[in-house]
């Protein structure tokens, strides 16, 4: 059956693996990416389906409440899979304003549009995407469940909790047809990189320092971000409306045991000594409020729906250094900003 699904965010990280699965699976789809090419969107992510008969991006902002009105009234979507958010920790703690506008405000204004233009809901979805670090923090044993209760530590976390019951609300005052899902730490290609992975994947190769939070033994479960977009798709097509699904990647490092492990693939990679790389790092002042561990029970998702994740860190860790190594001209151009340009270039009539 064709649909019409808006993807928000669709040229982030998560979201453009998400808009190149669901244009290459789905040809009878219209897959619609609404992105504001905020720093870390980057239309780069999509180059193998900007041609694609089926594809259609729109610039634009979630914040913009009349903007999203006109545009529910014009393409009459049959679902939405919510990215778009501001999502770095550390950009929170210095300017949360900017979380609780675009993480809260924008998911409410979605929300508003749906629910004024989807008439009795009949075949429509809201899929909310969010985080595991809603959820607070744990100590040396358990794990994070969909009935965990929600102790966000930081703006960022505190303004996805927020989304993640305003996304609920809905549903409960509504009977509007949604699904969440909270997902642990993703890596793979075309991630920004302010996060861990490639800066310092990007340091290791400038022989730059690797600023390490703390005693580095923060613990976090990693996602391998293809198996989060197909983790996405199964629970799009096959959730339970007014649920909760966890995704993780059964997959829990401690911060400095998964930065020794890319040093000692980065230093094979450029032809280094082993070990070389281990004087880069440097500990350095921990972060306010920083959560010392995340670790996510995904077996509601296996049971249920029948997704597991396919790769390790091992394997995943060693795939993402040789791409971002291969790719070192994206690397220079998000973090030069000429991104821009080829917007400018491509999308100027769009």
């Amino acid at each position: 059956m064709s649909k019409r699904i808006l993807i928000t965010g669709g040229a982030g990280f998560i979201g453009s693996h998400l808009v190149k699965l669901m244009v290459n699976k789905y040809p009878d789809y219209t897959i619609f990416n609404l992105d504001a090419l905020t720093y870390a969107g980057n239309l780069e992510n999509l180059t193998s389906v900007e041609k694609a008969p089926n594809y259609k991006f729109i610039k634009g902002d979630i914040n913009d409440a009349p903007f999203l009105e006109e545009l529910f009234k014009t393409h009459d979507f049959d679902g939405v899979i919510h990215l778009a958010a501001e999502s770095h920790v550390d950009r929170s703690i210095k300017d949360p304003l900017s979380f609780i506008k675009t993480n809260i405000v924008g998911t409410l204004n979605l929300l508003h549009a749906a629910k004024n233009n989807w008439g009795d809901f009949a075949g429509k979805r809201f899929y909310h995407v969010s985080t595991d670090e809603v959820y607070g923090t744990l100590g040396e044993t358990g794990l994070f469940t969909e009935e965990t209760s929600y102790d966000p530590r930081s703006p960022y976390s505190a303004s996805k909790a927020s989304s993640d019951h305003l996304v609920r609300a809905y549903y409960h005052t509504f009977d509007f047809p949604i699904v969440i899902s909270n997902c642990s730490n993703n890596y793979g290609p075309y991630q920004f990189p302010e996060k861990l992975l490639p800066l310092f994947i990007n340091n290791i190769k400038q022989n730059k320092e690797l600023p390490v939070y703390g005693d580095g033994k923060y613990t976090r479960d990693w996602l391998w971000v293809e198996d989060h977009a197909r983790a996405i798709d199964v629970i799009y097509h096959e959730g339970k409306n007014g649920e909760t699904y966890n995704i993780g990647g059964h997959n829990e490092w401690k911060n400095i045991d998964i930065i020794n492990l890319l040093i000692k693939i980065m230093d094979e990679l450029l032809g280094r000594e082993a070990g070389t790389s281990n004087a880069l790092i440097k500990y350095v002042t921990d972060r306010p409020g920083h959560d010392r561990r995340y670790a996510i029970d995904a077996q509601k998702l296996q049971d249920e729906l029948g997704w597991v994740p396919s790769l390790q860190m091992e394997e995943g860790l060693r795939l993402t250094a040789e791409w971002y190594l291969a790719n070192s001209e994206w690397m220079d151009n998000v973090t030069s900003g000429s991104y821009q340009k080829y917007y400018d270039n491509q999308y100027a009539d769009r």
